[in-house]
């Protein structure tokens, strides 16, 4: 009987599942999909000669998470690339925002559109140098994060604390006005917020804009050398060095409970897999409360809540093979990893709210990701591996477009919305669709089918607005991976710190199970490691 049964091998499984192994748990992860990973995977599905991820990409908050760096994933053989530029959002007449490696790279090219913005970009780099660290720490952990709350509180008071704390809670399109003259430094902090669900009139999407701004300054937008899943194999090699097996084609479909405790867990095969201290669920939250879990054992004031859980927007994804590279207008956006694609902060304001009354987007904002640019080893030399995502509705009420789509995503409302994107990235690279040799087209439900976490194409288990945030996560409460069921631990994105590749919400969890089961009230020996890694700091200069 293994101690720990974890459903789910995502990044949030596979960590929490190490980190049990590494004190000497035996721990089975049992896995839906033919393949580890969830969203961390990749394939050479579009074209033989290319290799895509067919989810997530690039990886700040990996770079930045004490719980994957305490992991040491590079004695498992993983690398990581990195573009000459972190970050382009290009203009339609040439001129391109730019996230460099350095601070004063970054200044200079923000100098270029409004004397005085590169002063304004160090001093928010200089509020992160001063922060940063701790700020992730307290991220990083169940609440309330007592260790590294404190040590916050004692940086915040000689970093200004309310005012940092209003920048926090800001709309990014004022953080970027009172912060920024010109155009470039309003985009960066803008195009970042737009990674999740924040329209630039949200509050606390300055917060999150000047977050992965300052994360991409700091540690870059990193990818894996040789694709995405060679983070999930580092976490499975990992893994089963230790001891701990991953089992796939292992569908759970009921999570057992006898005396009010979590014992096993029960497969779509009809095999029975007893848990002798705990069961850790990388699942969303509303497959855990709605399908794993008999409601006889969830109070009606916990379903209540699970009844306002809001899920982030659906996401529409294209791959591409090119048989040459982006021929973008505004040339020195060939040399970053990604690639904002909008019509400025009002185009950002119009692609969201278009998407928050149920549009799908006639000029979608476009992620775009240069693979090869960020990891030679992607395609062959001369050619470039890439993507784009979008957001569009859950529920379509209208199409902004031309194409009358209505969200049924068959295979013509895929083919036009793919066209759609692919116009949007020719405006700013005349001549793109003529390099594509191949595509691959992830609409919603496809990327559901992938990865049951991602209902209807959400890739952040839940919304990242405030009100979903901190210790309302997944609903009002502690922000805690305890379930009300004893020996259950919720360790998926839809648990505090939410979305993003860092292994935070899966180490919450086995952090949680251990302390449950550790008679002598000591640290664990994962625990320990971690506090130690957690003292290290990183900086904007990259130190």
């Amino acid at each position: 009987m293994p101690d720990a049964v974890v459903i789910g091998a995502g990044p949030n499984g596979l960590v929490a599942a190490n980190l049990l192994a590494d004190d000497g748990w035996t721990v089975e992860v049992l896995e839906a999909q033919p393949e580890p990973g969830g969203a961390v995977r990749s394939d050479r599905g579009v074209h033989p000669d290319y290799v895509n991820d067919l989810c997530s990409s690039f990886y700040p908050l990996a770079a930045a998470s004490p719980v994957l760096s305490a992991l040491r994933l590079e004695e498992e053989g993983l690398r990581w690339s990195h573009a000459p530029r972190v970050l382009a959002h290009p203009l339609r007449d040439g001129r391109c925002a730019l996230l460099e490696r350095r601070v004063e790279d970054t200044a200079r090219a923000l100098d270029g559109f409004a004397a005085g913005d590169g002063a304004a970009w160090r001093d928010l780099c200089d509020v992160w140098d001063r922060v940063g660290h701790d700020l992730i720490s307290a991220l990083f952990t169940p609440f309330p994060p007592v260790r590294a709350g404190a040590r916050l509180l004692a940086r915040l008071r000689g970093a200004g604390g309310l005012r940092l704390a209003r920048t926090m809670l800001l709309p990014v399109r004022r953080l970027g006005e009172e912060e920024f003259r010109g155009e470039a430094g309003r985009l960066l902090l803008a195009g970042n917020a737009l990674h999740a669900d924040l329209a630039p009139e949200a509050a606390g999407s300055g917060g999150f804009g000047w977050l992965m701004s300052m994360l991409g300054q700091s540690v870059g937008f990193p990818v894996p050398a040789g694709g995405a899943r060679a983070l999930t194999d580092a976490l499975v090699r990992r893994l089963e060095r230790r001891g701990g097996a991953v089992r796939c084609n292992e569908r759970v479909v009921e999570v057992v409970v006898r005396g009010g405790r979590a014992v096993a867990v029960r497969t779509a095969g009809g095999e029975t897999v007893p848990a002798g201290r705990a069961v850790l669920a990388d699942v969303s939250v509303p497959a855990l409360y709605g399908e794993l879990v008999d409601a006889r054992y969830v109070p009606g004031r916990a379903l209540a809540d699970l009844r306002r859980f809001q899920w982030d927007f659906a996401t529409f994804k294209v791959d591409w093979a090119l048989d040459g590279k982006v021929p973008w207008t505004a040339g020195e956006a060939a040399t970053a990893g990604t690639v904002h694609l909008a019509d400025g902060v009002d185009g950002l304001t119009r692609f969201a709210a278009q998407l928050y009354t149920g549009q799908v987007p006639d000029r979608p904002f476009a992620l775009f990701g240069q693979m090869t640019t960020a990891d030679p080893t992607r395609s062959p030399a001369g050619t470039e591996s890439a993507w784009a995502y979008t957001h569009v509705p859950h529920r379509v009420r209208g199409d902004a477009g031309a194409d009358g789509l209505t969200g049924e995503w068959h295979d013509g409302e895929q083919e036009a919305m793919a066209d759609r994107m692919e116009n949007q990235v020719e405006r700013y690279a005349p001549g793109f669709r003529s390099r594509i040799r191949a595509r691959r087209i992830l609409a919603p439900p496809t990327l559901e089918a992938m990865n049951a976490n991602l209902h209807g194409g959400a890739i952040n288990g839940g919304t990242t607005a405030i009100h979903q945030q901190l210790v309302f996560r997944p609903t009002p409460g502690t922000g805690r991976p305890e379930t009300p069921v004893k020996g259950l631990y919720l360790a998926s994105a839809g648990a505090h710190p939410g979305g993003g590749v860092h292994g935070a919400p899966g180490a919450n969890a086995a952090h949680a199970a251990l302390r449950t089961w550790s008679a002598s009230g000591v640290l664990s020996r994962t625990q320990r490691v971690l506090a130690r890694r957690d003292r290290r700091g990183f900086r904007t200069d990259g130190s």
